[in-house]
């Protein structure tokens, strides 16, 4: 049996009201996103800052050392304790992270928003990720997940400028939503979550407000998720890692648009549906 770790409750203001003028000089309040730098201490080391939302703060860390492969095991972590205050987060290990200095020596950048950087062994191991072939994804189902992103409550709806990811059931069921400065913030706090609760991603599909990057289809891939859809687009070499992988991919969903860009064998159409759901705004 897994033993969790102990966790703080940190919790943070989410938006800051600011005054503003108009172009007409009208003075009004508006709430914008806060943005706030979280470092992360492994064993009393300095990791890495993050600059962060602040939503899930303690997921963000567990999802970040998971997706960085620095911990392979939740049994490893003994604590994980934010402090605002300080703008840091204490991780305390069972044993120690051997070789420290040179795992996280090697890092690739990516064009992911805010830090978004991956530590470059993560690329080799692309290869050894087995996602499940007999997963399947409806069309009926892809708009339950659009449309159930569309009409949850948000900071982005209050404030924007933030990413929102989902995890979702594959009957379309929001699980978890986490929004964040960066969409790599938001996808490390779900994988913190799953990885916590030992939640497996094989019959999962995830949802990304932001653009589908090489960062974020390796990430989805190491949580084992066979689907994931993308309200934005896709770049060359997130295309690229999802057909190495065997991912289904889609980008552009919107209403009843959508572009199936890999992993086509796995996706149902479902033409008797586009006119179904007049709800739904064909873009």
């Amino acid at each position: 049996m897994s033993r969790r770790p102990l966790l703080s409750s940190a919790s943070i203001a989410l938006t800051e009201a600011v005054e503003v003028l108009d172009e007409r000089g009208r003075r009004s309040t508006i709430s914008i996103p806060a943005e706030r730098p979280l470092t992360v201490y492994v064993d009393k080391r300095e990791l890495v800052t993050l600059m962060t939302l602040g939503a899930a703060p303690e997921m963000l860390t567990l999802g970040y050392l998971r997706n960085q492969r620095l911990v392979r095991s939740i049994d490893d972590i003994a604590s994980i304790q934010v402090d605002w205050q300080v703008g840091a987060v204490a991780v305390t290990t069972r044993e120690g992270i051997d070789n420290i200095e040179a795992r996280t020596a090697k890092r690739v950048v990516t064009t992911g928003c805010g830090q978004g950087s991956v530590f470059g062994e993560l690329m080799d191991e692309v290869d050894d990720i087995a996602l499940p072939e007999a997963a399947r994804l409806t069309q009926s189902t892809l708009y339950r997940v659009v449309d159930a992103i569309r009409t949850h409550p948000s900071i982005y709806k209050q404030a924007g400028s933030v990413h929102g990811c989902g995890l979702f059931s594959a009957e379309g069921e929001l699980l978890t939503f986490i929004e964040d400065v960066g969409r790599h913030n938001a996808v490390d706090s779900i994988a913190g979550r799953m990885w916590l609760d030992g939640i497996a991603g094989g019959d999962k599909v995830f949802y990304t407000t932001g653009r589908l990057t090489s960062e974020m289809v390796i990430k989805g891939a190491q949580m084992g998720i066979p689907f994931l859809l993308s309200r934005s687009g896709t770049t060359q070499m997130g295309h690229t890692v999802a057909q190495r992988v065997g991912m289904t991919l889609l980008a552009r969903c919107t209403g009843k648009h959508f572009l199936l860009l890999s992993g086509k064998e796995r996706f149902v159409f479902e033409p008797e549906w586009f006119d179904a759901l007049p709800g739904l705004a064909a873009r």
